[in-house]
């Protein structure tokens, strides 16, 4: 059976949509745009939730092209979330509805061969975070005392 291992993150909110988020000694923020209510204090959850892919990319290209002694410099990786149709959607299982799409663009810089720069979007594909989000995922919610 395979091991299970979990991230404990401690999220608190007591009025309001503003929302800390706890991890070890790490703290962030969330909130909502005062369009929505919020005070704007913070990443709104899709916005935390494009940076987790988004720096999962980043770090497993670093990762890869370090072990690759590939000559990289910097990583830009912009990403954007939006909702399409599910019938103009070519490659996708759903015909109705609407669905999540994400789009994300990877701006390498240093002296990067195009069989560099492919092999780098490749991988950046194969991130823990991507891998999660494209699989099947159950969610278990209960309360406690």
């Amino acid at each position: 059976m395979a091991e299970n291992k979990y991230n404990k993150l401690t999220v608190i909110n007591s009025a309001g949509y503003k929302t800390k988020i706890h991890s070890g000694a790490h703290t962030i923020i969330a909130d909502e745009p005062l369009s929505s209510g919020g005070t704007d204090m913070g990443f709104n959850p899709y916005d935390l939730l494009l940076s987790a892919l988004g720096s999962c990319k980043a770090i497993t290209i670093r990762m890869f092209a370090e072990r690759r002694k590939y000559p990289l410099e910097d990583i830009v990786i912009e990403l954007t979330h939006g909702k399409i149709y599910a019938e103009d959607c070519q490659d996708c299982d759903s015909k109705e509805g609407r669905i999540d799409n994400i789009n994300v663009e990877i701006k390498l810089t240093g002296d990067l061969t195009s069989d560099q720069k492919n092999s780098i979007i490749d991988i950046s594909k194969k991130c823990p975070v991507h891998k999660t989000l494209i699989s099947e995922i159950r969610i278990n919610t209960t309360a406690i005392d």
